[in-house]
């Protein structure tokens, strides 16, 4: 296989994404990454957390995740709420509407992918990982935050900044 199939077969992975950021965001209106928070949310206790747990797990910084949920809480499909005993802290809570938008959303790459990847033997695992390992060395990228998923559709901003 010379330089040519790989860099191809890198194309179609991330046409693919594209592709279903765009779907998503033309079909429900939402962002992979709003998706990614509101089912954060519905798997934490309560359906709620803390906006600096969401920027952890979303792997974002400060401002990029206050205007994720900034644009979620515009379309009530999340809420702030004091935290009883000590107003200094917001809880971030998944509204019934942001509940049942994520009902409707099919699963993304990203779960299809992870649920396939687990069927694989040890050996196989390893072998994905290296092969990834070296792709990322040879572009230079180990600095790069990532989200905890795959998506294209980050706030370019921050993207931007990180190349800088």
């Amino acid at each position: 296989m010379d330089t040519t199939e790989i860099l191809i077969r890198i194309r179609k992975i991330v046409r693919s994404i594209n592709l279903e950021s765009k779907k998503i965001q033309k079909e429900y209106g939402v962002s992979i990454p709003q998706v990614l928070c509101l089912n954060y949310l519905y798997h934490s206790a309560g359906y709620q957390s803390t906006q600096s747990d969401i920027r952890k797990f979303m792997n974002l910084n400060p401002s990029a995740v206050s205007g994720l949920i900034n644009r979620l809480e515009s379309k009530n499909l999340l809420a702030r709420l004091p935290k009883s005993g000590d107003k200094r802290v917001v809880n971030i809570v998944l509204t019934s509407k942001g509940s049942k938008l994520l009902e409707k959303i099919p699963p993304l790459l990203h779960e299809q992918l992870s649920q396939k990847l687990r069927l694989l033997d040890h050996h196989k695992i390893s072998q994905i990982k290296e092969s990834l390992n070296i792709l990322i060395k040879i572009l230079d990228i180990q600095n790069i935050e990532a989200l905890p998923m795959i998506t294209i559709d980050e706030n370019m901003e921050d993207a931007e900044q990180e190349f800088a």
